[in-house]
């Protein structure tokens, strides 16, 4: 037979050790059973600043980088494009040409919006809807001669309704052949970028899973089409359309086709360019 004290003892040490589990657990659960944040240190206003223009360095060597992949990526080889596919629009059947509404470059982005998918028939997927709705006024992309579409398997009805609940403006597009399949984006969402030549119609790019995730912006979505955001100081082949930098953007309202570029507004884009290159200039060492 064990002595008394020695199962006392026992006894104390295992009530000590659930009561430690039952102290840890509910510490967790006050911080929602993730460990302590590390943080990183505060500094003063001076220290703060020197950190941020030490971290500006690579964001700007990041911004070159981004702007010279734009540029390779404007000089791919194109793939023609010889299937003549189907689509229904609100207006009724559309072909992959009429997709383009008479531009010259055309964005799809395959969204998942069709019987089977999680939300249906209520909503699309959750992460293409995400992309939807990070999506600028596509005004600006028409401005550059770019048309953006969405196109699902759904029913132009479902697909209307849908937009009408979430507030989502850009054109959308029903599939009903292989388009999704013989584009990279039948089991997965992904964004495809075409050009028209005439009657012509040539892929140009492809982007999916995270590339996906920068998707939205008018910035972004020019940086991946052949004619990238037509500006002069973009590093593009020979013979492609450019414009004075800063002087087509406009308000989304107020876009006229072919018209100048407003004389005020003219004015002060060059004003603030010129501001701009001063203050670059006065900072280099």
């Amino acid at each position: 037979m064990e002595p008394r004290f020695s199962l006392e003892a026992r006894e104390f040490a295992q009530i000590r050790k659930v009561s430690k589990a039952m102290t840890t657990s509910a510490e967790n659960r006050r911080k929602g059973g993730q460990p302590a944040m590390h943080t990183p240190p505060v500094v003063s206003p001076q220290a703060w600043e020197a950190a941020r223009k030490q971290l500006l360095v690579k964001e700007k060597a990041q911004t070159r980088a981004r702007d010279a992949l734009a540029a390779e990526r404007r000089r791919m080889p194109w793939m023609a494009v010889e299937t003549a596919y189907a689509f229904e629009g609100p207006a009724g059947k559309a072909s992959l040409l009429d997709l383009f509404d008479a531009r010259r470059q055309l964005i799809v982005y395959r969204a998942f919006f069709e019987p089977g998918v999680f939300g249906w028939p209520e909503h699309a997927c959750r992460g293409c809807s995400m992309v939807a709705d990070q999506v600028a006024h596509v005004a600006h992309l028409n401005a550059r001669d770019t048309t953006l579409i969405f196109v699902s398997r759904a029913p132009q009805a479902d697909i209307a309704r849908l937009k009408a609940r979430m507030g989502w403006e850009m054109p959308w597009f029903t599939i009903t052949d292989s388009f999704d399949a013989d584009f990279g984006v039948d089991e997965w969402h992904g964004t495809n970028v075409f050009y028209r030549d005439g009657d012509r119609v040539f892929r140009t790019y492809f982007i999916n899973n995270r590339g996906d995730e920068q998707m939205g912006s008018t910035w972004n979505y020019l940086d991946i089409t052949p004619l990238g955001r037509q500006e002069v100081w973009e590093n593009s082949p020979e013979g492609y359309p450019q414009t004075p930098t800063y002087k087509w953007w406009n308000w989304h309202d107020s876009y006229v086709a072919d018209a100048a570029p407003d004389k005020k507004w003219v004015e002060v884009s060059d004003a603030g360019e010129a501001a701009f290159r001063n203050q670059h200039a006065s900072t280099k060492p």
